[in-house]
């Protein structure tokens, strides 16, 4: 077995702290004999790949990718991967952008591609957009919990949490017919076949929108359209009602990961809040492909491009003082929650809400009760759970309050986030179908035009897994495990009958398992948090998602310290570092006044079990040593308050990566079970304390003036570094370990 851990380089504030912690990580995993490597899968790198064999020889780069794909399938994958940008369109031409600012022959986005070379440009660039890491990688299910330590920290420094009232008008509105809840049908696959994704339409003509889609005996196959008819009645009546209650209106979406259905869902919203505007002039804004797919901000700068750009301009304006107050991204500069598709994603945005009792920033930089719009149905329930269990009984408690850990099914591209390649908007009346090869009919859908289908699958083996891995935990930890899942819903209904039959398979005596409905899951979970309680949420792919940001943000105020572990099906690991979505505001400030408020605590989780995982399958002792010192280091770094401050003057990520070092160093000099590491870190730990003061002013002192590191998507190296390991007394000490 390898003795090698790959660490991830991605973006924004993630990538920026590894240009500080990776030395300390590859400098400490040396002593083990351990190697770390890195492999690129930030958004430009992507790019980049995608375009190599088009690209000087200069400027080609491998397919990171593509590669850690592969070795996620095998028994030696250890990968650490940090959060990276699953970008939407307006991020992708943001990066594309800036890399040919800095030379790279990259073509152009082609927002209406025509010619053949222009299809195959849009259809590399599409590749990259959206969740294009995430289900590469994920060659096992999820494991995602607060440990010990996050937990009890959180709970003798609570983080805030605002007060909930019995009267309060935030409420989630979802559509609940004519959605992709209400219009699913699913299948389970007899035996292995070749699926047709095809249209009919009113006059006959078949269309073929996929073909040679490969299934394997037991998967389980949804197909499901969302009807845009009833989606925009569903939203004039939201505009309407956010009016006349006079609530901030909001739409809750994950145009990044659904990076097909949801922006033209987001579409319509822009269209249906300015509705009068697209009577009046939408000819001439969707000639110019100014359709609010891509947000407000896209759809005002274009207006500088078509003929009365002005005068629709000031419509947008007069129709944004005439309708219900908009929720705000940045109430300072402007920015509603209808400027752009990635700017507000649901499973931030809703916890967010949530803690803050329930209100969202207006534009008058006050918060405000909130209409949260969720337009399909499937897990809107989930949040209308926990708003109305706040209402009743006010907000959490951090001191106090349970947990729910996370075991979810993912492996495999399974469900929904899945989705990308078989998701469609419907050109024409008529009828879709999902055939088989031997021509029978497994699904099939009536259509309108502007209607958005998609189909899914979930290959048996990943629910095998996902099963059992909810068996072992809820056997390791004694907590009761509950399967979200609902009989009414017709892909939940085949998922629960193979859970019951796989569940027959394991020792289950002793166990509580169960299965709900998200909805009664949801409130069940509350309730026990409230008493201190834990449950474990055993969930699809997008509940994943949302639960492992939801309940981390109300329990320990961010999702960023869970711990999150992918035991790989063929044996490997995948050790995932927490949530990105404040990245962006992070790589701001540093650049604005060189302070990096990022906080690495989920680097340093997934680091310990990425060594645990090494020592168990390689008979590593020192890299168990190493994990098991980081682990307590971690403990002490917390207990000691020596994560990153809130302002500049104090410590930010580097220091907490100085601290880290220190406490790190200490542990393994002070072990007895290996007593050659604990020689080779006296003197550094001694050695960094002694120099404690010094390093830190070293640290500090950089603060309050802009930083340049050379580009947001893709940093110069040099500077970049310069920037992040700006104490040279630190730099020293760290290298006199490998002399």
């Amino acid at each position: 077995m390898s003795s090698t851990i790959i660490y991830t380089l991605t973006d924004e504030a993630p990538m920026l702290a590894t240009y500080s912690f990776l030395p300390i990580v590859q400098a400490y995993a040396g002593q083990a004999g351990v190697e770390v490597e890195t492999r690129d899968i930030s958004l430009s790198g992507r790019i980049l790949a995608a375009f190599a064999d088009v690209l000087p020889e200069d400027q080609r780069i491998a397919d990171d990718l593509a590669e850690l794909g592969r070795l996620a399938t095998t028994p030696e994958a250890n990968i650490i991967k940090l959060p990276n940008i699953s970008a939407s369109t307006p991020q992708l031409k943001a990066a594309v952008a800036e890399l040919q600012d800095k030379g790279y022959a990259l073509p152009a986005y082609p927002d209406d591609p025509q010619s053949d070379e222009e299809k195959d440009v849009r259809a590399r660039y599409d590749a990259v957009k959206g969740s294009a890491v995430n289900p590469v990688l994920r060659e096992g299910n999820s494991d995602r919990r607060a440990p010990e330590a996050v937990k009890g920290y959180a709970r003798r420094h609570p983080h805030s949490m605002g007060e909930w009232s019995s009267d309060s008008r935030t409420e989630v509105a979802t559509m609940g017919q004519d959605d992709f809840a209400s219009n699913e049908q699913s299948a389970v696959l007899g035996s292995d076949d070749i699926l047709t994704i095809q249209h009919i339409a009113a006059d006959g003509t078949v269309t073929t929108l996929k073909s040679g889609l490969k299934v394997l005996q037991g998967e389980v196959v949804d197909s499901t359209v969302m009807r845009a008819a009833a989606l925009d009645e569903f939203l004039r009546e939201q505009v309407r009602r956010a009016k006349e209650l006079d609530v901030l209106f909001s739409v809750h979406l994950k145009a990044t990961m659904m990076k097909v259905s949801d922006p033209i869902i987001f579409g319509h919203v822009v269209r249906v809040y300015f509705a009068d505007v697209y009577a009046e002039y939408g000819d001439r804004l969707m000639a110019a492909g100014l359709d609010g797919t891509n947000g407000l901000a896209a759809v005002l700068s274009g207006l500088d491009s078509i003929d009365g750009g002005e005068e629709i301009r000031a419509a947008f304006e007069q129709a944004l003082a005439d309708g219900p107050r908009l929720a705000m991204v940045n109430s300072d500069k402007g920015i509603t929650n209808l400027h752009v598709p990635s700017d507000v994603i649901i499973d931030a945005s809703m916890p967010a809400m949530i803690r803050t009792s329930g209100h969202m920033w207006g534009a008058d930089g006050e918060e405000h009760d909130t209409l949260a719009v969720i337009p399909d149905s499937s897990y809107a329930g989930v949040y209308s759970a926990v708003i109305e269990d706040c209402k009743k009984h006010g907000a959490y408690d951090p001191t106090t309050m349970g947990s729910v850990p996370n075991v979810g099914l993912m492996a495999q591209k399974a469900e929904e986030y899945g989705s990308h390649d078989k998701t469609f908007e419907i050109s024409a009346d008529g009828k879709v179908q999902v055939v088989a090869e031997g021509g029978e009919v497994l699904m099939e859908h009536e259509v309108s035009a502007g209607d958005i289908w998609r189909a899914c699958q979930t290959k048996d083996a990943p629910i095998r897994d996902w099963v059992k891995l909810a068996v072992t935990r809820a056997r390791a930890t004694g907590d009761p495990a509950v399967f979200w899942l609902d009989e009414n819903r017709a892909h939940d209904a085949r998922l629960i009958e193979k859970v019951r039959t796989y569940l027959a398979d394991h020792d289950t005596d002793g166990l509580d398992i169960s299965i709900m409905a998200p909805e009664a899951a949801a409130a069940h979970s509350v309730e026990r948090i409230r008493q201190g309680l834990n449950t474990i949420s055993v969930t699809g792919n997008v509940l994943r998602d949302y639960n492992t940001d939801l309940f981390p943000i109300l329990e320990l105020g961010t999702s960023a310290k869970m711990l999150s572990v992918v035991p790989l099906m063929n044996g490997g690991g995948l050790f995932e570092t927490g949530a990105g979505g404040s990245a962006p505001k992070h790589v701001q400030q540093l650049t604005s006044e060189n302070y990096l408020r990022w906080d690495s605590l989920g680097e340093f989780l997934a680091l310990a079990e990425s060594f645990r995982h090494l020592g168990d399958t390689t008979d590593n002792a020192k890299a168990l040593v190493l994990a098991d010192a980081l682990d307590r280091a971690t403990g002490t770094l917390l207990d000691e308050n020596k994560s990153p401050a809130r302002r500049v003057g104090q410590i930010d990520n580097r220091g907490s990566h100085f601290y880290l070092a220190l406490f790190w160093a200490e542990e393994l000099a002070k072990q007895t079970s290996d007593a050659e590491l604990a020689e080779r870190f006296s003197a550094l730990a001694s050695s960094l304390r002694e120099q404690e003061q010094t390093i830190t002013d070293e640290l500090i002192a950089v603060q309050g003036s802009p930083a340049d590191i050379g580009g947001y998507y893709r940093p110069d190296d040099e500077k970049a570094a310069a920037v992040m390991r700006p104490s040279p007394t630190f730099n020293a000490a760290l290298a006199s370990l490998a002399s």
